[in-house]
């Protein structure tokens, strides 16, 4: 549900014009408030899981995420839509990144793989169809039920959650106020400019003075984070090469994907005349291909390594991006486009369940939750990034006045996202060839696993074993 949120509103803002009216800047925001409180907020949500429950602060934000979205569909006009958006992504940001740390607990480490597997599979495939099925319900019901869908799953997820998953904190958490201050302070300033820069130009007072004043609160943070005895971010784990080269290659692939399929869903809507359910089918072969590949890249990477696994999909998707650059005409026929929607399609699903594999191999049992969340807060800071300079360059170089216009910005915008996902692809091979398990760090993995597991048996009986803990997912 948090990684279908981010682009199930693009297909559906005609929709919502007609009925809430609004100004294009509105309409924007139906979409950047979410992004802009999910961002800056994940590090927050993923320290307070740590210090106060995994899976007592995962109910709640799936609670506030459920509430969120039955005010998103109630909205009498667009500033309550764009409210109920915003808080929508407060939830995101709490339940997000507790979703790997609950995940990666309550698996066998030699089966990790595949489960993430099937996790990145979903996650994906959510990203991925956003605009598909905000397109088809916004044509066949309402928009109202893009954001309706989400109550029903929430309400029956608050229940499962309290007697499936098992209780867990981070040993001796501590909950850093000036570091979280600090981080949430620098994301909003830069999201915030990121997401105004279209509107208002790089160049302006608001977007510069974000930029500026956030960049110099991250780099406090960073400061802080070398400093301090215990920051919510210790930045001695982005000195482990395998740490700092999966996060730049997430911030950098979710650069080049969210901002390419941004343009992509509405050039097949727009240019090639296709409705909104329409273009999303005719997307399925990247947008469902996650659900294929992710299970055995999982497995893959469990027996040869996350590098060559993460590597591959990157390029791969990189090589998808290029090739709709070289043939995207006004005219493009579906044939020309298939080649290139099938590699992105492999290239995603490859890279989603070993990239989590790996980003959970780089740290100890203790960090994981700051590495998610971590994580987690690159990626969303890489899609604002990415719609935002490609919708810089589209805007620069075309327009949407005619299809031929639409093209020419189109293009461009799509070899900036080609070229991001390929210096992802170099950056992952900063990641060492095997996961290096000392004896320490594996009788301390044992440890931790039979002591959560010890623990939701005498809190709960009607757990079951294999359930009882979950490890940071990748995001």
């Amino acid at each position: 549900m948090a990684a279908l949120d981010n682009l199930v509103v693009t297909t559906a803002l005609p929709a919502i014009r007609a009925d809430l009216g609004g100004k294009l800047e509105d309409l924007e925001w139906t979409v950047n408030a979410y992004t802009l409180t999910f961002a800056v907020l994940l590090m927050f949500g993923a320290a307070l899981g740590d210090r106060f429950g995994r899976r007592r602060l995962f109910i709640t934000g799936l609670a506030i995420f459920t509430g969120a979205s039955a005010a998103a569909a109630l909205s009498p006009g667009i500033n309550e839509l764009i409210a109920a958006r915003a808080v929508q992504g407060v939830g995101a940001a709490i339940m997000m990144p507790l979703t790997l740390t609950l995940l990666t607990v309550a698996v066998p480490a030699a089966r990790r793989g595949m489960a993430l597997g099937i996790y990145g599979a979903v996650t994906g495939l959510a990203v991925a169809s956003g605009p598909l099925i905000g397109g088809t319900l916004t044509e066949h019901i309402s928009w109202q039920w893009i954001f309706w869908l989400n109550v029903p799953v929430g309400l029956a997820l608050i229940p499962l959650a309290r007697l499936r998953l098992a209780e867990s904190t981070a040993p001796n958490a501590r909950l850093d106020v000036p570091g979280t201050l600090l981080i949430s302070g620098g994301l909003f300033g830069i999201v915030y400019a990121l997401v105004n820069a279209n509107a208002h130009g790089w160049t302006s007072a608001p977007v510069l003075t974000g930029l500026i004043v956030g960049g110099a609160l991250v780099g406090g943070f960073i400061h802080h984070g070398f400093n301090n005895a215990n920051p919510v971010l210790p930045m001695r784990l982005f000195r482990d090469r395998g740490f700092l080269g999966i996060n730049m290659a997430s911030l950098l692939m979710f650069l080049g994907m969210f901002g390419s399929i941004f343009l992509l869903s509405q050039f097949l809507q727009g240019v090639a005349g296709y409705s909104p359910t329409q273009a999303g089918l005719r997307m399925l072969p990247w947008t469902g291909m996650p659900m294929i590949v992710a299970p055995i890249a999982g497995i893959l990477s469990d027996r040869i390594g996350s590098r060559p696994v993460v590597a591959a999909g990157l390029a791969l998707q990189a090589v998808g991006l290029g090739w709709f650059a070289v043939i995207l005409a006004a005219d493009v026929s579906y044939a020309a486009q298939l080649p290139a929607l099938i590699l992105s399609g492999i290239g995603m699903g490859l890279y989603f369940a070993p990239a989590s594999n790996a980003l959970m191999s780089t740290v100890s049992p203790a960090d994981q939750g700051k590495a998610s969340g971590t994580n987690n807060a690159l990626r969303e800071v890489g899609g604002a990034l990415g719609v935002a300079v490609l919708a810089s360059v589209f805007s620069s170089q075309g327009g949407y006045e005619t299809p031929q216009a639409f093209t020419d910005g189109t293009v461009p915008a799509l070899w900036i996202g080609a070229v991001a996902v390929a210096l992802a692809a170099g950056l992952a091979l900063l990641l060492p060839r095997k996961p290096k398990t000392s004896p320490v760090a594996a009788t301390a993995t044992a440890t931790a696993t039979a002591t959560a597991t010890a623990t939701a048996t005498a809190a709960d009986r009607a757990v079951h074993p294999q359930n009882v803990e979950k490890v940071p997912a990748a995001g």
